[in-house]
């Protein structure tokens, strides 16, 4: 009997943990039937950032002058590297000489055999030329290490120098009319000859260094902005994003202070802009610059050209002509909300705050609205006093707040 009881009892538990179980489940389900029935109609605030933005096309339009020799044929080494900054009058490369290859093969020749000689003759080693080889030592085990052939051609040109400097300091100790000074005059001939037939090409205004010369330094000027329209820029036939071809025949001096992106633009913030403004670029490295609007030319009742100025990234657009770029009319950050959470009532506007199921009128000020969002603030005292508010209603202000629960389409006939 007892045996029959315990059977009994144990199916009556079971029977009602199943059925609890099975009340959760319908519990449960019935919760995500509300959920896709009803979805919630509720925003949390948080911080965010708006922009007023547009990809267009521009043009890259520099300071620059090219600057080219009569020896262009001869090929050319350069003194300065590409995106290097160099003075007025200064260097910036030079033409091969028409023999070079031949005189320079004659000098290595010559400078083979004077090493040849001075390690023969013991007497020539002076504390002097001890601390020469050293420094030459230094720089040939460094030269294994660089992988810049500017560099590279630096230090070669440094290593030259020591040993033309060790090789005179033994010809001075060596006796007059020896075998060593001999070599030491002849390679003293070949590199006059080397250095008299290299044609040095300096720069023309101080600036930026640049190789890539694509023929349209004299044509894309600042000083013919009233020329540029939608059809002669795209008589250009440039491709987007190009990087121009390094020129072997010649160089150029930018501008390092400014440059300008002209682009031809049919937004309404673009209709409605004027020379003064100041906006926003943003280049291909993601990197936000500051820029200037200084001309607009009505090309239509569509369409606008803009040229907008900046002062900075300049060596970063330094390889093209043609970029695709983000124009940023504004930005602004702060309490994002849904545009559609605020309402308007007597040409102010409101988002209804909720409070652990309390339900609150707050009244906002919006700085900026974009498309689908807003950021909005609360209003000062000052502010508040000067739209009409009494000292006890601005008493009372509630002000909206970080993480703040608000609702989206919001009725407010049914709040105070």
């Amino acid at each position: 009997m007892r045996l029959n009881l315990k059977k009994e009892n144990k199916k009556v538990k079971k029977i009602m943990i199943y059925i609890f179980l099975v009340a959760i489940l319908f519990y449960v389900l019935y919760t995500i039937y509300l959920l896709i029935k009803q979805p919630t109609n509720t925003f949390t605030i948080e911080e965010g950032k708006l922009y007023q933005e547009e990809i267009d096309i521009g043009y890259v339009i520099r300071n620059e002058k090219v600057v080219k020799g009569n020896n262009y044929k001869n090929g050319m080494m350069q003194i300065k590297a590409e995106g290097e900054r160099a003075a007025k009058g200064e260097n910036i490369f030079r033409y091969y000489s028409t023999n070079e290859e031949a005189l320079k093969k004659k000098i290595e020749d010559l400078d083979n055999k004077i090493q040849e000689v001075m390690v023969n003759d013991t007497s020539l080693f002076t504390s002097d030329m001890k601390l020469l080889e050293n420094q030459i030592d230094e720089k040939v085990a460094d030269i294994n290490q660089i992988t810049d052939s500017t560099k590279l051609a630096e230090y070669k040109k440094e290593i030259d120098a020591l040993v033309t400097k060790k090789a005179k300091i033994a010809g001075d100790l060596s006796p007059k009319g020896s075998y060593l000074n001999q070599l030491i005059e002849e390679r003293k001939k070949y590199e006059s000859e080397l250095n008299s037939g290299a044609e040095y090409v300096k720069a023309s205004m101080s600036g930026i260094v640049s190789y890539k010369v694509d023929g349209l330094e004299e044509v894309l000027t600042p000083d013919n902005f009233s020329s540029l329209n939608r059809e002669y820029l795209e008589s250009l036939d440039l491709k987007t994003g190009k990087i121009v071809a390094t020129s072997e025949e010649s160089g150029k001096v930018i501008d390092n202070f400014s440059c300008y992106i002209v682009t031809v633009s049919s937004s309404e913030e673009a209709k409605q802009a004027e020379i003064g403004d100041r906006i926003k670029v943003r280049l291909s490295n993601n990197v936000e610059i500051p820029a200037e609007i200084t001309n607009l030319i009505k090309e239509n009742e569509e369409e606008v050209v803009i040229i907008v100025k900046i002062e900075k990234q300049i060596q970063e657009l330094i390889n093209y002509r043609k970029i695709s770029f983000d124009l940023i009319w504004w930005n602004d950050s702060g309490l994002k909300v849904p545009n559609q959470a605020i309402v308007k009532a007597n040409d102010l506007d409101y988002v209804v705050r909720n409070r652990a199921g309390y339900l609150n009128k707050i009244l906002v000020k919006v700085k900026k609205q974009g498309e689908k969002y807003s950021i909005v603030e609360s209003y000062s005292t000052e502010e508040l006093t000067k739209l009409g508010f009494s000292n006890d209603e601005i008493e009372k202000y509630k002000k909206i707040s970080l993480y703040d629960e608000i609702l989206l389409n919001p009725n407010l006939d049914k709040l105070d």
